[in-house]
């Protein structure tokens, strides 16, 4: 009889262990780690943000040394690639970057050359597109949009 409870209870243990790796397992690699500075680089630091309503959001991020902004779009919960997209302009040059097709965790990197300059830029999820305008200089007033289409 005692070697019986014996064996249930070490078979009830093993299920029990293998359970909890199996669930710690699954949470573990449900959301790989994702940050700006992870897509753009380390010598990127964020400046702004905007949210892609729900389904994540797009970041803009400013390397000193170099002068240079990037952008990137970044799902709240990656998985099944879905359309996405990032871009950035700077109206004073000209100059602009984007990033676009199906994605299943982000959209980029976008870089331009922006020291000095009013950046434009967003980017969309799915359905879901975030834009912001004249952003990151004293001269004019930022402007918001996020629609969905």
């Amino acid at each position: 009889m005692r070697s019986m409870r014996n064996v249930a209870t070490v078979g009830a243990l093993a299920t029990l262990m293998l359970g909890t790796t199996a669930a710690f397992g699954t949470i573990a690699s449900a959301a790989p780690n994702v940050t700006p500075q992870g897509v753009c680089g380390g010598s990127y630091k964020t400046v702004n943000s905007v949210p892609v309503g729900s389904l994540g959001t797009v970041y803009l991020t400013y390397n000193s040394a170099n002068g240079k902004n990037c952008v990137a779009t970044i799902r709240a919960n990656p998985g099944a690639a879905k359309d996405m997209a990032t871009y950035i302009f700077v109206s004073d040059t000209d100059d602009w970057a984007g990033d676009s097709g199906n994605y299943t965790s982000y959209a980029g990197p976008s870089y331009v050359y922006g020291k000095g300059h009013c950046v434009s830029w967003g980017g969309h999820i799915a359905n879901v597109y975030a834009a912001v305008e004249n952003s990151n200089c004293a001269k004019l007033k930022e402007h918001r949009v996020t629609e969905v289409r």
